[in-house]
C-alpha cells in the first residue's frame, strides 16, 4: 500500500510566490519602462513563416519601441514587409516572396519614456535549414565474415542539426545490440559482421526537427562471405568493386574504433549535456564498461546508452570534471582509453539587480553579480548607454558590481542595466531606480479569505507599496498586540506566516502599512480547515478472473469543503467499462480479466488538499497448458518427455501432472503417470513393454489445473516376457471335494506382450512333492475336483505370453472344500449365577470332527416356563454364538423365577454340527415388575379410591404392596409423605380423611421375598364444595363487572374534561374551593400550569400501599363538600373489585375485604390512574 500526500508540494510553492514577488510599482504611479517579454537569444526561425521577434514592456508613460539590427538603428518605417504591433514593440516580418536570408541577424529592442530606457537581449535571428543529401553513388561492400565494418551517414549541416536513424527500404529500424550500433556522428558501427549482416538496404535517415522533414541516403548493399567464398569470388570481383579485408575471421583482442589512442580530451558547458563515446571491435564482442578515475558518476544525472558505449550526463556542473575511462574487453583480453574532461562555463547569475523605489534624500545599492568559467567581465550602463559616457551624478557611485546611490534627488529615475560576460557568452539584467514619495496603500484585496489545512502552513498577503517603503505590522482580532514571535514570523514582504496553524489561529487579521507619509491597513481573514484523512484504505487483492472484487475507501475531510473522490489505475484513467462501478467509498470491478490487473488509486481532492491511497490488483486463474511437448533419451523401458510451461496467469505453477494413454489396449483413456514439481520442465518417465504411449501434460497452481497440453507424438515399447504374475491368488473350496484357485486377471498393460495366459499349479502340503499344472487363458480361476476335505494345498499362478514366461510365483497356502461338523459337544453342564445370568460349560470337540475351519460353538436356549402358576407358558428360543475354541459362556438377560432348556453344537464355514442333548436349569426369584395398571376412581371431598393389578413379571412369589402419598400445591410444592402397605391378594384401596380440593400424588410398587419393584406413579385431586365453588368465580370474568368499569373509566374522562373547561374560564369548581380552603400540609394544590394534581406526602408512615383501597386505618375521612365522586357514580359503588379496585376504593368510603377458597388476596394489577393524585383529590 503506498500513499501520496500532495499537500507539501502545493504549500511550498506557494510559500515560494508568496516571499519571492520582486518589488512591484503600480501602474498609476510614474516608473521607469521594464521589459515583460522577449524572444530568446538564440532565435531559429521557420522559413515557410511569418517572423515574429517579441518585445513587450511596461511603465508610466507608457514607453515606446526602437529596434536595433546588426548594431545600427532599425528604421522599420522604411520597410513595407517589417510592422510594429500596438501598444508593443513586437516587429512581424512578412516574408512572402522575400529572402529569409534578408532578415537574418542581431537584433536589439528599446523600450523609454521620460524615466528611463530598458534595454532586450542580442537576439540572433537565423532561418532553421535542411539541405538535401550530396547525390553519391555508394559502391557494393564485400566484407569476410568476422571483421569489423562501419557504415559512414554524413548527412548534410542543418539547422538545428538532423537526428540520425538507419532504416531498411521497408522503413522498418535496422536492429542494434552489442555488436551492432549507431554512433553519436550517425555512422553504424560492427564489431564483427555475421553472415546475417548480408543485406542491400542499409539506408541511413535523417530528420530536420524544425521543418519536420526527412531525407534519405542512398541505399548502402552490404555482402558477408566466409573465407571459403572468398577465395572462389575474388577473382571476379577484385578488379570491379572495393574488397576489404583484414585477414582470417579468428578471434581479435579489443581494439577501440572510436576514440582513437589510449586517451583524449573533451570540453562540455556547464548546465549542457556530456556525451562521452567508446565503441571496439573485436571476435567475440567485446563489453563496454565506464569508470571515474577521480569519483563517482553523479546517479541521478548519468544515463548509459547504446548498450553502454555512450556514457551521458546532463546538467553538467564543474564537479563532473575528470578522468573518464571505459574499458572494452572479451574473453581474450581488455583495452582502456582514458577521456579528460574539462568544464568551462558561460555565464550565470548569481545575483541580479533588483528595481529600487527611492524617495527623495534615501540611499540604496544596485548589486550585479554573475560568475563563470572563465571569470565573467561585468560593465554597467545607464538607459543603453555605458555608464561611463552617461552624464555624471554626485548621488551615484559605481564600485565593480555594485552601483552605490546616496540621497538620491527627484527627477533622477532612470533604468540601469548590468553586462556579464566571457568568451562563452554573456548576460544582461534591466533594474530601474524610481525615485518617487507616496504614501502607503496596500494592494492585497480587503477582506480575503485564507483557507488552510490544520497542522499546515498559513501565508497571509500584505502586499503594499509606498515611498519610502513601509513598514509592515500584523494584528489579531481586538489588536491587543502586534503580532510577533512565536508561532508567527513576519517576512520582508510583509507576508505573516504561521509554521503550524491550528484552529485557535482562524479570525481576522489586519495588516498596517506606514511610512513617513502616512497609513494604510487592511483585514483578511484565516480559516483552518481539518485535513483530508482516508480512514480504510483499499487493500492488496488476489482474485481469480471472472470473479468480482471491491477495493474501498473511505475517507474523512472537513465538513465546509466539497470534496472529489477520483479512482484511477496505474495512473491513468480508469478503463471506460460498465464493469468498472464506482460508489462514494468504493470501487467494483466485476468480471474481473487479466487486463484488470494493476495499481488502482483513490484520491480525495478538496480545494485545500488531498490524500490519496494505492492498492495492488492481482488477477489469477488456471496456468495455459504446456506446449512443445518433446521425446528425448529414447530407450526400451525408458524416455525423457521436455515441455515449455505456459502461463501462470500470476500464480507460480506447483506441479506438472504427466498423463499416458495406451492406444493399442484403452484406445482414448487416460492413465496419470507422475508428478513433478513446477520448477522442472523434463520428467524421466519408466515405461512397460508393449504399450503405445502418448503423453500430455497439466499444469497445477493455486487456482486449479490447466486444460491438457496437446498429446506427444505416439511412443510404441517393444514387447517382452511379463515382469510380474497375477495378484491375489487363493486357494479355497466351494464343496467338501473341491479346491477352487482364483487370482486377479492381469491387464494388457501388465501382459508385456501377446499371448497372456496363466499356469496354474497345485500339490497337497506336505504330501506331494510334484507340482500338477495345467494352462489357461481369458479367465481367473480354476477348479480342482476329487480332493479330500478340508486339506490343505500349496498354489501358485504364473504368467506366459509369447515371449516367455514370468517370474517365480509365490506360494499360496489353501484349503479344499469343508463339510459339516460330526460331533456334539459332550460334558455340558450349567451354573446359575442369579436370577438373571447362568453360566454354560462344555468339553470341546476334536478337530478331526470338525472338518473344516471351527469357527465357535453355538448355545441354543429358551424359557420354558414360569414357575409361577399364574404366568403362562411359552417358548422363544435364543442363541448365543461364542467364536473360536471356546469351552464356555454366558447367558445372560435371563427371567426370574423360570424353568430354561438349551444345548450346544459346533460350526465351521460350511455350517453348524449335531446339537448336544438338552439341558435345563431354573433361575431363582427376582423382584418384580411394574404393576400392569394404576387407577384412581370415585373422587370425593375427602377420599379417593386406588385400583390396580398385579405385575406381567410376578419373578417370583408376591408378599404385598406398597403405597406412598403426598400432597401438591399450586407451586408444586410436594407436602409430608404418607406410606401404606397393602397385602399381596388386594386389588384396590380407598383412601379416607383427605383434604378437600387438594392434589395426590401416589406412589405404587410390588414387592417379592427379593425386595420391591420399580414404582408406577399418578396424581388426583379430591373434589370442591359447591358453595365454595360459587364464592370462587371469577368476578373479572362477569359482564356486570366489565359494564361497571366502563361506566367509571367514562366518569373520569368527564371529569378530567369539566377540569381543563373550568380552568381555562377561570372559574372554580366545589372541590377546587373545598382544597384551597383546606389547610391540611399534608395535601399539594393542584399545579397551575397543566391542571394536574399534586402528589400526597405522608410524614408519618400512613401512606397508601400500592393498589389498596383505603388509608391504613381502614377509613376515609370525607368534609362537608357536596362534590364528590360518590355523586358522579350513583350508588357510590362498594369497592370489592377486581380491576382498578385502588381508585373506587378511595372514593367508596368503604373498606373492602374479600375470602378466597385459598385465603390469598386477589393479585389484580392497579388502575392506570394516578393514586396519590387521586389522594389530593378527596
Amino acid at each position: 500500500m503506498e500513499r501520496t500526500r500532495a499537500r507539501a508540494t502545493v504549500f511550498l510553492m506557494l510559500f515560494l510566490g508568496h516571499l519571492s514577488n520582486a518589488l512591484e510599482v503600480p501602474l498609476d504611479l510614474p516608473q521607469p519602462p521594464t521589459i515583460t517579454h522577449q524572444s530568446p537569444k538564440d532565435f531559429i526561425i521557420d522559413p515557410r513563416e511569418n517572423i515574429v521577434i517579441h518585445c513587450d514592456a511596461k511603465g508610466k508613460p507608457h514607453p515606446s519601441f526602437s529596434w536595433t539590427r546588426n548594431g545600427t538603428h532599425f528604421d522599420i518605417d522604411q520597410d513595407p514587409k517589417v510592422t510594429m504591433r500596438p501598444h508593443s514593440g513586437t516587429l512581424v516580418v512578412d516574408i512572402s516572396g522575400e529572402k529569409v536570408e534578408s532578415y537574418e541577424g542581431v537584433y536589439q529592442c528599446t523600450a523609454r519614456n521620460e524615466h528611463g530606457t530598458a534595454v532586450s537581449n542580442n537576439i540572433v535571428i537565423r532561418q532553421s535549414r535542411s539541405p538535401l543529401w550530396s547525390k553519391e553513388r555508394n559502391e557494393p561492400i564485400i566484407v569476410q565474415e568476422g571483421v569489423s565494418l562501419v557504415l559512414q551517414c554524413r548527412p548534410p549541416a542543418g539547422l538545428p542539426p538532423p537526428i540520425i536513424f538507419w532504416m531498411n527500404i521497408n522503413f522498418q529500424r535496422l536492429p542494434q545490440s552489442s555488436r551492432v550500433s549507431q554512433a553519436l556522428n550517425g555512422d553504424l558501427y560492427f564489431s564483427n559482421v555475421l553472415k546475417e549482416d548480408s543485406r542491400n538496404d542499409y539506408i541511413c535517415y535523417a530528420r530536420f526537427p524544425h521543418t519536420q522533414t526527412i531525407q534519405q541516403k542512398q541505399p548502402i548493399t552490404v555482402t558477408v562471405l566466409n573465407l571459403d567464398a572468398i577465395n572462389e569470388t575474388v577473382a571476379a570481383l577484385y578488379n570491379e568493386t572495393d574488397f576489404l579485408s583484414d585477414g582470417s575471421a579468428e578471434e581479435r583482442r579489443p581494439t577501440f574504433l572510436i576514440p582513437s589512442g589510449s586517451s583524449s580530451s573533451k570540453m562540455v558547458l556547464r548546465g549542457q549535456v556530456l556525451e562521452l563515446e567508446c565503441i571496439a571491435e573485436g571476435l567475440p564482442t567485446p563489453e563496454v564498461s565506464w569508470s571515474k578515475v577521480s569519483g563517482e558518476f553523479p546517479a541521478k544525472r548519468t544515463s548509459f546508452l547504446h548498450f553502454q558505449k555512450t556514457l551521458r550526463i546532463v546538467d553538467v556542473s564543474e564537479a563532473d570534471a575528470g578522468e573518464y575511462r571505459c574499458t572494452a574487453r572479451n574473453r581474450l583480453a581488455s583495452v582502456h582509453h582514458t577521456i579528460r574532461v574539462t568544464v568551462k562555463a558561460a555565464p550565470y547569475w548569481i545575483s541580479t539587480p533588483r528595481n529600487l523605489v527611492l524617495a527623495p534624500r534615501e540611499r540604496g545599492n544596485l548589486i550585479c553579480r554573475a560568475s563563470g568559467t572563465p571569470k565573467p567581465t561585468i560593465t554597467w550602463a545607464m538607459n543603453g548607454i555605458p555608464i561611463e559616457n552617461s552624464p555624471k551624478d554626485p548621488s551615484r557611485k559605481v564600485e565593480g558590481d555594485t552601483i552605490i546611490f546616496e540621497e538620491v534627488q527627484t527627477g533622477s529615475s532612470a533604468v540601469y542595466q548590468c553586462h556579464a560576460s566571457n568568451e562563452y557568452g554573456y548576460l544582461l539584467s534591466n533594474a530601474f531606480v524610481n525615485v518617487l514619495s507616496e504614501t502607503p496603500r496596500v494592494l492585497t484585496p480587503a477582506n480575503k479569505v485564507y483557507q488552510v489545512i490544520r497542522n499546515s502552513r498559513a501565508l497571509l498577503d500584505c502586499s503594499s507599496f509606498g515611498s519610502p517603503i513601509p513598514k509592515i505590522t500584523w494584528f489579531k482580532d481586538s489588536r491587543s498586540s502586534t503580532l510577533d514571535g512565536d508561532p508567527y514570523v513576519l517576512h520582508e514582504n510583509g507576508t505573516l506566516e504561521i509554521h503550524v496553524a491550528q484552529a485557535l489561529n482562524s479570525g481576522k487579521y489586519t495588516c498596517v502599512a506606514r511610512n513617513s507619509l502616512g497609513i494604510s491597513e487592511n483585514h483578511v481573514y484565516l480559516e483552518v480547515k481539518e485535513p483530508t484523512r482516508i480512514l480504510k484504505q483499499p487493500e492488496y487483492k488476489v482474485v481469480q478472473r471472472n470473479r468480482n472484487v471491491v477495493f474501498e475507501c473511505k475517507v474523512k475531510h472537513d465538513p465546509s469543503l466539497i470534496p472529489t473522490m477520483t479512482w484511477v489505475k496505474d495512473n491513468g484513467e480508469l478503463p471506460d467499462d460498465e464493469r468498472f462501478v464506482v460508489d462514494s467509498d468504493s470501487l467494483t470491478i466485476t468480471d474481473v480479466t487479466e487486463n484488470d490487473a494493476g495499481t488502482y488509486t483513490c484520491i480525495m481532492i478538496t480545494t485545500l488538499d488531498q490524500d490519496s491511497a494505492s492498492a495492488e490488483l492481482t488477477v489469477v486463474e488456471q496456468p495455459d497448458p504446456p506446449t512443445d511437448l518433446e521425446l528425448t533419451d529414447q530407450k526400451p523401458r525408458s524416455v525423457q518427455l521436455t515441455w515449455i510451461p505456459g502461463d501462470e496467469h500470476n500464480s507460480p505453477i506447483h506441479m506438472f501432472v504427466i498423463q499416458y494413454a495406451d492406444s493399442l489396449h484403452h484406445h482414448g483413456h487416460w492413465h496419470n503417470l507422475t508428478v513433478v514439481p513446477g520448477s522442472k520442465t523434463t520428467a524421466h518417465l519408466k515405461l512397460s513393454p508393449y504399450v503405445h504411449y502418448t503423453f500430455r501434460v497439466l499444469a497445477l497452481n493455486a487456482v486449479g489445473l490447466s486444460i491438457p497440453s496437446l498429446p506427444s507424438r505416439v511412443y510404441k515399447t517393444n514387447p517382452s516376457a511379463p515382469d510380474e504374475n497375477p495378484s491375489g491368488v487363493d486357494g479355497f473350496g466351494t464343496e467338501h471335494d473341491n479346491l477352487v484357485i482364483s487370482w486377479k486377471p492381469m491387464s494388457g498393460h501388465q501382459a508385456n506382450g501377446p499371448g497372456l495366459q496363466y499356469k496354474v499349479m497345485w500339490r497337497q502340503k506336505d504330501v506331494d512333492k510334484e507340482w500338477t499344472s495345467v494352462t489357461v487363458a481369458n479367465v481367473s480361476k480354476f477348479m480342482v475336483s476329487g480332493t479330500p476335505t478340508f486339506t490343505p494345498y500349496e498354489v501358485q499362478v504364473q504368467a506366459i505370453n509369447d515371449y516367455g514366461i514370468g517370474p517365480e510365483p509365490a506360494v499360496v497356502t489353501g484349503h479344499s472344500g469343508e463339510d459339516l461338523p460330526m460331533q456334539a459337544p459332550d460334558t455340558v453342564q450349567v451354573l446359575v449365577l442369579n436370577s438373571s445370568l447362568a453360566e454354560v460349560h462344555w468339553e470341546p470337540v476334536p478337530p478331526k470332527t470338525v472338518r473344516g475351519r471351527l469357527k465357535g460353538y453355538k448355545v441354543y436356549y429358551w424359557r420354558e416356563r414360569s414357575l409361577h402358576k399364574h404366568n403362562p407358558h411359552h417358548v422363544e428360543q435364543q442363541v448365543l454364538t461364542f467364536s473360536g475354541n471356546k469351552s464356555h459362556g454366558m447367558l445372560p438377560g435371563l427371567q426370574p423365577y423360570s424353568l430354561y432348556l438349551f444345548n450346544v453344537r459346533v460350526f465351521n464355514g460350511k455350517g453348524e454340527g449335531p446339537a448336544s442333548s438338552n439341558q435345563q436349569f431354573e433361575t431363582p426369584e427376582g423382584v418384580p415388575g411394574r404393576p400392569s395398571f394404576l387407577r384412581i376412581t370415585n373422587p370425593n371431598l375427602d377420599s379417593l379410591t386406588l385400583e390396580w393389578g398385579p405385575p406381567y413379571d410376578r419373578n417370583g412369589r408376591l408378599t404385598g404392596y406398597t403405597l406412598k402419598y403426598q400432597t401438591v400445591n399450586i407451586s408444586d410444592v410436594l407436602g409430608p409423605v404418607e406410606e401404606l402397605a397393602l397385602p399381596a391378594n388386594e386389588t384396590s384401596v380407598t383412601l379416607i380423611n383427605l383434604k378437600y380440593s387438594t392434589r395426590y400424588k401416589f406412589y405404587f410398587n410390588a414387592k417379592t421375598g427379593q425386595g420391591a419393584g420399580p414404582v408406577v406413579t399418578e396424581e388426583a385431586a379430591t373434589i370442591m364444595d359447591e358453595a365454595m365453588a360459587a364464592r370462587q368465580v371469577d368476578i373479572a370474568t362477569q359482564g356486570w363487572f366489565i359494564g361497571l368499569m366502563c361506566a367509571i373509566a367514562l366518569l373520569i374522562l368527564v371529569l378530567l374534561i369539566i377540569c381543563f373547561i373550568q380552568r381555562n374560564k377561570g372559574g372554580k369548581y366545589p372541590v377546587k374551593e373545598k382544597e384551597d380552603a383546606h389547610t391540611d400540609p399534608e395535601f399539594q394544590p393542584m399545579k397551575e400550569d397543566d391542571c394536574t394534581f399534586g402528589e400526597y406526602s405522608d410524614t408519618e408512615d400512613h401512606k397508601p400501599l400500592k393498589g389498596s383501597r383505603t388509608p391504613s386505618n381502614g377509613t376515609v375521612h370525607r368534609d362537608n363538600s357536596d362534590d364528590s365522586l360518590v355523586d358522579y357514580g350513583g350508588d357510590g359503588g362498594d369497592g370489592q373489585f377486581n380491576e382498578d379496585g385502588s381508585f373506587i376504593g378511595q372514593y367508596s368510603g368503604k373498606s373492602s375485604a374479600r375470602d378466597t377458597a385459598g385465603g390469598h388476596e386477589s393479585s389484580e394489577a392497579p388502575s392506570p390512574v394516578n393514586t396519590s393524585a387521586m389522594n389530593s383529590f378527596v
